[in-house]
């Protein structure tokens, strides 16, 4: 069964009356009814606010790192363990090919059904997770091959053990390791980027955002917890944040925005795919035609850039 957000009520009647249109293989009601859905959704979608946008992210229907995986990659094959703790299944680690390009994709993955997402701990990596995503992209150095790096989670797990396994010294493990790789090296947020959890696996030559992602130092519901004691307002933190893809656009802070089909990558994952898959391999080609020492100047530049800021007299 689809799950539809409180704004979504109105797409869900022409879902259903569509339904039962193909049902009754009424053709022309059909055809009818989806003209008429594609301009509720255009008037729907065009006009979100940021806290809609950040329901999109978390979305039930949206697909994970999992889902795009299995849509975009062939002759894939997992790789598990971080050769010191065990294997985190919060992190995926898969060798394969997209669109005949070898690559090493990792992404954080949250799970479906209650069984799932405990066994990913939804979504929130342990340093062992860090640790073998970094494995990988090693991996990946050594044979040349581009890693693809996919952020959802809504941070990096904040219990015990983690910190007793140097949670903190993991991430920031990926950080220094990830900024020296000598590979093409694309990050991208399909949905919910939190905190240092999508940093460790954020730094790259190039790092985008689907359409309807979110990227945080923290969560919206946090944010309104430590400045008003109060979770509810968490929609006024989530405008004031800047946490949208189109204002980490306007700040510098991403390179580009993936436009997933603009009724959102839970009612389209086919396209949803594509984009990220297109999206991969015109950047790879751009990558490519760069020399070593052009790609990691400009990788150098655009992070040392972020948060930089002048003073007028």
């Amino acid at each position: 069964m689809a799950t539809y957000l409180d704004f979504e009520t109105k797409i869900k009647v022409f879902h259903e009356d569509i339904i039962s249109a193909r049902v009754r293989h009424d053709d022309a009601k059909v055809a009818e009814l989806e003209e008429s859905l594609d301009k509720v959704v255009a008037k729907i979608y065009n006009n979100l606010s940021d806290f809609q946008k950040l329901q999109l992210a978390r979305h039930l229907d949206r697909p994970y790192t999992l889902d795009y995986i299995n849509l975009l990659m062939s002759n894939k094959y997992e790789i598990h363990g971080d050769r010191h703790f065990r294997d985190d299944p919060a992190i995926l680690c898969y060798l394969g090919y997209i669109g005949g390009e070898k690559v090493m994709v990792i992404g954080e993955q949250k799970g479906r059904g209650t069984k799932n997402k405990i066994k990913r701990n939804f979504g929130m990596p342990h340093p062992e997770g860090y640790r073998k995503a970094l494995r990988a992209a090693k991996m990946a150095e050594k044979f040349k091959i581009p890693v693809l790096m996919l952020i959802d989670t809504p941070g990096a797990y904040p219990g015990i053990g983690a910190e007793e396994r140097n949670q903190s010294e993991a991430i920031a493990r990926n950080l220094l390791e990830l900024a020296e790789l000598n590979t093409q090296t694309i990050s991208i947020v399909i949905g919910e980027g939190g905190s240092g959890g999508a940093l460790a696996i954020g730094v790259a030559d190039k790092f985008a955002m689907m359409r309807y992602s979110v990227f945080s130092v923290i969560s919206p519901e946090g944010c309104s917890a430590i400045l008003w004691n109060d979770p509810k307002k968490a929609e006024d933190a989530t405008k004031a944040m800047k946490i949208t893809s189109s204002d980490l656009k306007e700040l510098d802070l991403i390179d580009d925005i993936i436009d997933e089909p603009l009724i959102g990558a839970h009612r389209d994952r086919d396209n949803a795919a594509k984009a990220i898959g297109d999206y991969f391999l015109d950047e790879l080609a751009k990558l490519r035609a760069m020399s070593e020492e052009e790609r990691m100047e400009a990788r150098y530049k655009r992070l040392t850039s972020m948060g930089a800021f002048s003073e007028e007299d």
